[in-house]
């Protein structure tokens, strides 16, 4: 008797397996979907859900369903976590399927790994059931991989050098001036052979005799002391005007002071703030105070006029001053052209000073000739600029620990570009987040630009297009690109002959599915081998070859 159940239990047993082994044989009428679609690698992960579906009585309800997400791409594979499936009388703790079958979503991720841009991700399942296992046929395709697009991103970091303030026109000016009494226009004798009337003659002179000068005209200005009513203040200002021009014209004779261009003033507020500022005058802080405080002419005369304690020195040491018509000749001093700059860097660098050097190494292309300028300024002026520019060559030259020595010297840290540049070593180094500490802290367009490409690199598209626009730097195209805007994108690299944007074109003309000229820009890739061999496995291309 024992021997026949123990017969009959062996037939059920071997019943319940070939029922369950027959989802292995069915495992065509398992459903797999993937979104995206195709997938994407995002700030170095792959992210993508993958929906199952089990139809009606497919599961058996005493059987385990094991299904492993696999990447497979060109050297090799990498499993992903599990999803595990179980039939209604199943005990276990995981995902229930029961007799109507299911439809459930999983969540895969992936770091990346090289070679992932060429790559299917597949799932391998197992039917479990006591101490028996049958595998799936063959593994279920969920979805083609990956997308490395943003992987284009130019991550070296973008930075410019410190602009030099050379000035190629110095303008000058010579002066002189002529004194009036209170409440006269008449020009007295005195006023025409004054030491400032002399100085300014000679002044005239020298210029007419330095051929490195040239005047380009003269303002005669006219002005009133701010005391007595405005009206009659700015009516005598314009006597005083009209008077100094005519004794210009005796002062003149001989010299050469171009155009005359004659102007009134009136009442000379501001030269009153400025003699007060440069005085001792016990109260002068109150007397700036309702300067600031009033912009009526004549309430400002009235409330200087109750400080009677000081309104004596004013009208004694200050106001006869303001009575006054100016000469100013406008002259342009020429200063070294480029070429003298150039000649003087190889015969007489000793005579440029710190702007003309700074210039001077923008005046070739040859890395270590702007180096030993910037030494020079370093030497000379311990330029901070030039320390800051000497970093910019050493890492363009990808000595970056180098560039790191000589921005440890700058003297001024809060200088434009400091930060920056030492964001960009960070950058370079891995270290994305004290990389965006720097950024943020520089307010130039480099700044802005590397926090977009930070974005980019951490998968937020939307806050790049933000911060790259209209920056003109090399990832704000692939920003639109990431971002889904085409027409921008191919607005910004419409002109640009250099092959990554030539890759890129090809990026939006396969996006948009014009393989033939895809195909045309693809073909100037020519001479960057890693950008051919980057075509070879750009899934971007997978609809047009």
């Amino acid at each position: 008797m024992k021997k026949v159940l123990f017969i009959a239990m062996a037939c059920l047993a071997a019943v319940a397996c070939n029922k369950v082994s027959k989802m292995a044989d069915l495992a065509d009428q398992v459903k797999v979907e993937c979104n995206p679609e195709v997938l994407e690698v995002v700030a170095d992960n792959i992210d993508a859900d993958v929906t199952v579906t089990f139809p009606a009585k497919y599961f058996h309800k005493k059987a385990i369903l094991e299904i492993v997400p696999v990447m497979k791409f060109q050297g090799g594979e990498v499993a992903g976590e599990p999803f595990v499936y179980q039939g209604e009388k199943v005990t276990d703790n995981f995902k229930t399927v029961g007799k109507d079958g299911a439809s459930i979503t999983e969540h895969v991720n992936f770091k990346y790994v090289k070679g992932m841009e060429k790559s299917e991700l597949v799932g391998r399942a197992t039917v479990k059931y006591k101490k028996k296992s049958w595998a799936f046929p063959e593994d279920i395709k969920i979805a083609d991989g990956a997308n490395t697009t943003y992987m284009l991103a130019c991550s070296t970091g973008s930075y410019a050098a410190a602009a030099d303030n050379y000035q190629e026109i110095i303008p000058e000016e010579v002066e002189a001036q002529i004194l009036y009494l209170i409440n006269s226009a008449n020009v007295r004798s005195n006023q025409l052979t004054s030491e400032s009337i002399k100085e300014y003659k000679t002044g005239i002179q020298d210029v007419m005799n330095d051929s490195r000068r040239t005047i380009t005209g003269t303002d005669i200005i006219a002005y009133a002391s701010p005391d007595g009513p405005s009206k009659r203040n700015n009516t005598l200002s314009d006597e005083r005007a009209a008077s100094a021009e005519k004794a210009f014209g005796k002062v003149s004779k001989k010299l050469e002071t171009g155009g005359v261009s004659t102007r009134s003033i009136g009442e000379d507020w501001e030269g009153f703030q400025e003699l007060v500022n440069n005085s001792n005058i016990e109260d002068k802080d109150l007397i700036l105070r309702v300067l600031s405080m009033y912009s009526d002419p004549d309430v400002r005369e009235r409330e200087i006029k109750n400080m009677s304690s000081v309104y004596g020195t004013l009208a004694k040491d200050v106001l006869p001053e303001l009575r006054r018509a100016r000469f100013v000749t406008n002259v342009e001093f020429q200063n070294y052209t480029a070429e003298e700059l150039k000649a003087l860097v190889e015969d007489n660098i000793d005579v440029l000073d710190e702007e003309a050097l700074l210039r001077s190494a923008t005046l070739t292309d040859d890395a270590a000739a702007k180096i030993a300028i910037y030494k020079q300024a370093i030497k000379k002026y311990d330029s901070d600029r030039a320390k800051l520019n000497t970093a910019c060559i050493l890492l363009d030259q990808g000595k970056n620990d180098q560039a790191e020595a000589m921005l440890s010297k700058v003297n001024d840290r809060s200088i434009e570009g400091l930060n920056n540049l030492r964001g960009v070593l960070a950058l370079r180094d891995g270290k994305k987040e004290k990389a965006a500490d720097f950024f943020a802290k520089e307010s130039g367009k480099s700044g802005k630009a590397n926090l977009g490409t930070l974005d980019i690199l951490n998968g937020d598209y939307a806050a790049a297009v933000k911060k790259l626009a209209g920056t003109g730097d090399a990832n704000e195209a692939l920003a639109y690109i990431l971002n889904g805007d085409l027409a921008k994108a191919s607005a910004l690299l419409k002109d640009k002959d250099c092959e990554k944007a030539a890759y890129m074109r090809a990026i939006i003309a396969a996006r948009q599915g014009k393989a033939a000229a895809a195909n045309a820009e693809l073909a100037k890739i020519k001479k960057c081998k890693e950008l051919k061999e980057r075509a070879e496995n750009d899934i971007e291309f997978a609809k047009i070859k």
